[in-house]
């Protein structure tokens, strides 16, 4: 039997690198595999277009979304080698 550390699911989690405040922008860009800017600017247009009103979601996500463990792997994950099939 194998353990594989990984989960068979995202994640959604704060990454201790790649972050500017708190990493939440950037962590909802690794968990919907997009550049973590855009998530940035999306953000501040919608601040800009609720009359600040998405500011409090910030503060929000930054208190919900839990920290990376500092051995997580790093982003984006790179595919483990393993053994290759044999070609036949």
């Amino acid at each position: 039997m194998t353990t594989d550390a990984t989960p068979p699911y995202r994640q959604l989690r704060r990454p201790t690198t790649d972050r500017m405040i708190a990493g939440v922008a950037s962590g909802l860009g690794r968990y919907f595999t997009i550049d973590p800017t855009l998530v940035r600017v999306l953000f501040a247009v919608s601040a800009v277009l609720t009359g600040g009103l998405a500011l409090l979601a910030y503060p929000v996500m930054w208190f919900l979304m839990p920290e990376e463990p500092p051995t997580a792997p790093a982003w984006p994950a790179q595919p483990q080698a393993g053994p290759t099939p044999p070609v036949s």
